[in-house]
């Protein structure tokens, strides 16, 4: 945190440079985190900036406690899961078929793509799925977590986590001919 105290208060104060060296130290790794729940680079980019100026006029809420990398994600991350519940199409998928919490007989086969070649797959899932397998699998939250966060059923997470999975198997299999040794 001490790298970045005379940063947060510049920025405080309302000076621009300031505000200009915060989003330069940051907008490359949480546009990376926008292009995971995007549909394309625009939205992406609309999800970056709304994001930002969250981080800015909540700037004076952040308290020191934790990282400060980790608190603009949250903010990035929630910017676009507010963007997904105004299209009113995130959760219409409610699976309830049978999900092993304990299985990661899929996840080899992620470790063998390129970064590239794994955030295209995943940006062609759904919303409803993508938005799941990201909240579970990249930024790490609890199935009841990912409930409180998008008012879904646990089950309708869990669901839409494994049905991702599949999808993004298959996809692997047909696109990249990538054997997959079952465990």
């Amino acid at each position: 945190m001490d790298n970045y105290s005379e940063i947060i208060k510049a920025c405080l104060r309302g000076n621009r440079a300031a505000q200009n060296r915060l989003y330069q130290l940051f907008a490359d790794k949480m546009y990376g985190v926008c292009l995971r729940y995007a549909d394309n680079e625009d939205e992406a980019k609309d999800i970056l900036q709304d994001g930002f100026i969250k981080v800015f006029i909540n700037l004076k809420q952040f308290n020191n406690k934790g990282s400060f990398e980790g608190w603009i994600r949250r903010i990035i991350v929630n910017t676009a899961l507010e963007k997904f519940r105004d299209k009113n199409y995130l959760f219409a998928v409610n699976m309830e078929s049978e999900y092993d919490p304990n299985s990661n007989k899929y996840d080899h086969v992620l470790s063998e793509l390129s970064a590239k070649d794994l955030l295209q797959l995943i940006q062609d899932l759904s919303p409803q799925y993508r938005t799941v397998f990201n909240l579970y699998a990249i930024e790490g939250y609890s199935h009841k977590e990912i409930c409180g966060m998008l008012k879904i059923k646990e089950g309708t997470s869990k669901s839409n986590l494994s049905r991702a999975r599949e999808i993004l198997k298959e996809k692997v299999k047909k696109y990249y001919n990538v054997s997959i040794n079952w465990m």
